[in-house]
């Protein structure tokens, strides 16, 4: 079944301990399309300078990757982000951040886009996500992302915003923000009681939490053993398990489990290399094999 996908498109430079790559692909909407493209097709909506190169746009079309919502305002720049990572990998500083385009992000759906059954709004300010939402049309699952910037800012909107959606994927701290509570357990249960009908805590390093009315786990990140780049893990995560969902055509609570193991695995290809260098070298079949590690590590 289509996957909208709305977010933000960009050049990354990034810094870790050991190495450094500039102007490598990136972008929330980015990293989402390609993981979402090993299970369903994807239609992504985004903005870009005349700086972009069209070998961008042909790269993310040999993934089944509908463009046609990918604007391009001449005479701009498309966003760029620089960060540098700590020695643990999992802390991290910007460096550098130029909205450009991005900063003036007016979504506009093509007509085919807005009948789409499963739609993520990537991470953005919840007024753009809002946007959105006016436009697409009965909407089978809508999941958001969010982060710090937009509980402190726009703190209104995102309780609006929570009114509207089926799920809603935030890392821990976030959660610990939104609701006041220290402990994860309470701080999940809290969210959804704001209005999604589940809540997925990313914990990085220490995998993920799922809450619903009726059900509560913890899907432990797989143990990858060489962390290059942790960019973008999070999108690649929300792009497995909504690409697996829009595949299965379905997320009863089965189904949004296995969605949230293969969530797991993408992100822990994801994370091997820069950009989506490491993603590019493998296809479903390297997944599956990584699931049935996964599930024996599992089992006891």
């Amino acid at each position: 079944m289509s996957l909208l996908v709305v977010g933000s498109v960009a050049f990354d430079s990034v810094e870790t301990p050991t190495a450094r790559r500039d102007d490598v692909l990136g972008g929330s909407a980015v990293y989402f399309s390609y993981a979402a493209s090993y299970f369903t097709g994807v239609r992504l909506v985004g903005v870009v300078g005349d700086d972009w190169p069209e070998e961008h746009t042909k790269f993310l079309q040999n993934r089944k990757v509908d463009t046609s919502g990918l604007q391009v305002i001449a005479g701009k720049k498309t966003f760029r982000w620089t960060g540098k990572y700590h020695a643990n990998m999992n802390d991290r500083d910007t460096l550098e951040v130029h909205l450009n385009v991005f900063g003036e992000f007016d979504p506009v759906l093509p007509e085919d886009f807005q009948r789409s059954p499963f739609v993520f709004l990537a991470n953005g300010s919840p007024g753009v996500q809002m946007k959105v939402l006016d436009q697409v049309r009965g909407p089978r699952l809508v999941v958001a992302d969010t982060m710090d910037l937009w509980i402190r800012e726009t703190r209104d909107e995102l309780m609006a915003l929570l009114q509207r959606i089926d799920g809603l994927v935030l890392n821990d701290s976030e959660a610990k923000l939104l609701t006041g509570e220290e402990n994860l357990v309470k701080a999940g249960h809290r969210v959804r009681e704001m209005g999604p009908r589940f809540v997925v805590v990313k914990k990085g390093e220490h995998g993920a939490m799922f809450f619903s009315e009726h059900e509560t786990y913890v899907m432990p990140a797989y143990p990858t053993e060489d962390v290059v780049d942790p960019t973008g893990a999070g999108d690649s995560f929300a792009g497995g398990m909504m690409g697996y969902l829009a595949e299965k055509n379905n997320f009863d609570s089965s189904t949004l489990k296995e969605a949230m193991a293969y969530g797991t695995l993408v992100a822990s290809f994801n994370v091997e290399d820069f950009s989506l260098d490491r993603m590019k070298g493998i296809e479903r079949a390297d997944l599956d094999r990584r699931l049935e590690e996964y599930r024996k590590m599992l089992s006891f």
